[in-house]
């Protein structure tokens, strides 16, 4: 491993590594594989600050250290020292150590992860000729990941997962996840040009997560990540990708965004939520009834994550919210519907199958996106702007 061939890895969410890979190869990283909650790429140091930047589904970027077979303690403690700690840990570092194991015959991770972190110390102490490390220095997050035997050991350039953006102060009950958001927003092949309303808009994550895909907005650039005090990847890189970022805005792009939730508060907190993130005049978010909600234009896109009585606390008034969605929808014939739920009778409730469904896990809850498609589709969205061209077109 070099600067220039760092073997990276972005974690995913189940189900949606895919969405992920294609990400990180829209961002130019072509040397891309993909395995179960993970993408492993090859990339250098600046693209470990354009990763944590740009990447809107991944839970994390992390830098692969090394991977080798470990069955027993003395072939993880060899495993780990041969690794170049000195090359990426400076002598005041803080690295402290996580550890998981499945199906392996080290399974005690406390063990593991003092394994790992005697190794480490090891390493270090024959580059900087000290018995003890202050660690005072910046964040230096090691993993070791026992699976089948095999130990895989990484460095987490994130800190905080990706889906804390930095725009959300407040929460709501069972928040959905930004990264969950934009996954089901970028699955929809949803367009700025298009409409797109959520009726269960909650603390508003769908609609701002719309808009800042809408505008090109990395989703990173108000946070900042734990390799940002990493000397092998100096401030000037981030500097350099934040610029790329802010020049990649597109700002002038009209947007077509809106939200309506029966829960005021939750409205109050998707607007700050909103307002925070630069985008408050853009969306438009109102406290009414899904049985109330009239969505505008043609061609247009629901995403949606509807109560199922976790939230509301009743399921009964849950199944009529989603029943009430099915007659909003069957208002819509020009409009597609991407719905995240965990609910097995939500085809019945709404009284229509799904065209496709998708398997995803929103956090540790099993969930089917049920994906409903417009007669036609973007081939229709697309014929009809041909036929009808708008002033700005």
């Amino acid at each position: 491993m070099t600067l220039n061939t760092i073997e990276l890895i972005a974690t995913a969410p189940m189900g949606l590594e895919a969405v992920v890979a294609r990400e990180v190869r829209d961002l130019g990283y072509d040397q891309v594989t993909v395995e179960n909650g993970r993408v492993t790429f090859v990339g250098d140091a600046l693209a470990i600050a354009r990763a944590n930047l740009w990447l809107r589904t991944a839970d994390r970027v992390l830098v692969k250290m090394g991977q080798f077979p470990a069955r027993t303690f003395d072939e993880l403690f060899e495993g780990v020292k041969a690794l170049p700690w000195p090359e990426w840990i400076p002598e005041d570092g803080e690295f402290p150590v996580e550890g998981r194991s499945h199906k392996s015959q080290l399974s005690s991770v406390p063990a593991c992860q003092g394994i790992v972190k005697k190794a480490v110390v090891e390493s270090m102490k024959l580059r900087y000729g000290t018995e003890w490390f202050r660690e005072t220095g910046g964040r230096f997050v090691i993993e070791v990941a026992l699976l089948n035997d095999i130990a895989t050991i990484t460095l987490d350039t994130t800190g905080p997962g990706l889906h804390k953006r930095g725009y959300r102060k407040l929460v709501t009950e069972a928040p959905l996840k930004e990264t969950m958001a934009a996954a089901m927003i970028l699955l929809s092949r949803w367009q700025p040009e298009r409409p797109l309303y959520d009726p269960f808009c909650g603390s508003g994550t769908i609609p701002v997560e719309a808009a800042m895909i809408g505008w090109n907005l990395a989703p990173g650039l108000r946070r900042s990540f734990n390799a940002e005090a990493w000397p092998l990847v100096p401030g000037s890189l981030w500097q350099e990708a934040r610029e790329e970022a802010y020049d990649l805005v597109r700002d002038d792009v009209p947007l077509q965004i809106a939200g309506s939730d029966l829960d005021r508060s939750a409205i109050e907190v998707a607007q700050a939520s909103a307002k925070a993130a630069g985008l408050g005049k853009e969306l438009s978010l109102q406290t009414l009834p899904v049985a109330k909600a009239r969505p505008q234009g043609d061609y247009g896109c629901i995403i949606t994550n509807p109560p199922y009585g976790e939230r509301l606390g009743d399921r009964s008034e849950a199944e009529r919210a989603v029943r009430d969605f099915g007659n909003l929808y069957l208002q819509l014939p020009t409009w597609s519907a991407f719905v995240l739920t965990p609910a097995k009778q939500f085809e019945h409730y709404v009284n229509r199958p799904a065209d496709k469904k998708r398997k995803l896990f929103n956090g540790r809850i099993e969930c089917q996106l049920y994906q409903y498609f417009a007669p036609g589709g973007l081939y229709a969205w697309r014929k009809d702007r041909e036929a009808n061209p708008s002033p700005e077109q």
